[in-house]
Parts: structure tokens; sequence; C-alpha cells
């Protein structure tokens, strides 16, 4: 059966292969990025970009918008895109906090609440965060703004399932390992990481298309390394 799935931050790394995987597997996308370019140009079947910032509430009600009059129903939401600096805490100024909230928990929610009229029961809201983002995980100096962040959209994920217990969607959080990304890459060179981003891809479509199933405001870690 044919689904109506929107990702977040596909213009490259886990969301564009994503969007890829969906599409790939006949699903319906709506792809939403700062640039769209890289979908668009990929030509996918079944998927629809446009440039959207999830720190605009202007973008994320065209978003609404466009499910209301293509779609009426969105099956998955997979909240994926994020913002990561890496300074040392000394360093790091207001507008680097604002900013790493706004993309990372504010712009989830607002998004997430946007879209919560088209969702039913058996839907499925995914959050993708970071095993930085879990209490008691290796923390790294310099990731202050963005592991902060990240814990707080664990949280949100818990509190929304509560919320929507009765009457879904189902609301989970994946707190990623490192994965070879863009992204990584940045923010630290030359490290290599176990997965490729089109293999956490992988895990991350069958997750958010069964998951809901079996699982509710739960946080699972998907990482292969310890602690």
């Amino acid at each position: 059966m044919e689904k109506n799935i929107i990702i977040t931050g596909t213009s490259r790394g886990i969301g564009f292969e994503l969007a890829r995987l969906f599409s790939e597997a006949g699903q319906r996308v709506l792809a939403l990025s700062r640039n769209s370019t890289p979908i668009e140009e990929a030509k996918l079947g079944n998927c629809h970009s446009f440039p959207f910032d999830i720190t605009r509430q202007d973008d994320i009600d065209r978003a609404a918008a466009y499910v209301g009059e293509h779609w009426t129903r969105v099956d998955v939401l997979i909240n994926n895109s994020g913002y990561l600096v890496n300074k040392p805490f000394i360093d790091l100024n207001e507008d680097d906090f604002k900013y790493s909230y706004n993309v990372n928990v504010t712009g989830v929610a607002m998004l997430t609440q946007k879209m919560l009229p088209f969702m039913a029961k058996e839907c499925h809201v995914v959050n993708i965060s970071s095993m930085g983002g879990i209490q008691g995980s290796l923390k790294f100096p310099g990731l202050a703004a963005y592991s902060s962040s990240k814990g707080a959209v664990l949280t949100l994920t818990e509190l929304l399932a509560e919320e929507y217990k009765e009457t879904g969607p189902a609301f989970n959080a994946l707190a990623l390992g490192a994965v070879q990304t863009e992204m990584l890459e940045e923010a630290f060179p030359g490290y290599e990481a176990p997965l490729s981003a089109r293999e956490m891809a992988a895990y991350i479509k069958n997750f958010a298309l069964t998951g809901h199933q079996f699982y509710n405001g739960k946080i699972l870690q998907v990482s292969s390394s310890t602690p």
C-alpha cells in the first residue's frame, strides 16, 4: 500500500538517501530542505520538494498546505533535519544556541504540530536524534549546543507519545551513533564512521514503516559502539 512520507533535511546525507529509498519503494515523498536542488536533480519518482526552512513558520504552513491539497493524510513524518555547531563552550554565543534549538527542537515541534491533523492512530512520527543526547552516553567537547538540543528532542518525543497515546500517532526517536555524512565530516574532519548514510537510511526507512507497531514513546539507541 502506498504511503505518504514527509522527510526533512533531504539535501544530503541520511535525509537524501531516505527520500531515494522511499521513492524507489514506490511511496509518495515530500522532501523538505533549504536546498531542494539535489532532490530535484535526482528526479525521483513520486517525490515532491521545494525550498524549506524549518525555522520559518511560513515554510511550515506551506508544507501543511501541500499536504491538504495533494494528500490529505501523512502516514510517516521523519524529522531528520539537524544543525551541528562544533565550538568550545567558551566560544559559543547566544545565536549558536538559539539556532541549534530552533532547528533541532522548536522546528521539529512546530512542523509536527502542523502535520498532526493529517495523522491517524496508525501513523508514525520518527524524530532523528543523536547518541550525544542520551544521558550517560559518551560526550564530545565542542558539542554543547548540538547534543543538549538533541537531548531535548528526546524528551519532547516521550511527552508527545504520552499526550497522544489514545488517538495517535505513535512517536519514537532514534538516537544515532556515527554515520559517514557530510555533517560528520564537517564536525570531525577525517573521522571514519562504521556506517554509510544509505545503510543508516535503510534502517530508518524500515523502522518508520513498522516501528509504531512495537514502540511508542521510546528512545532507541542505534549505535554499534559502546558506551
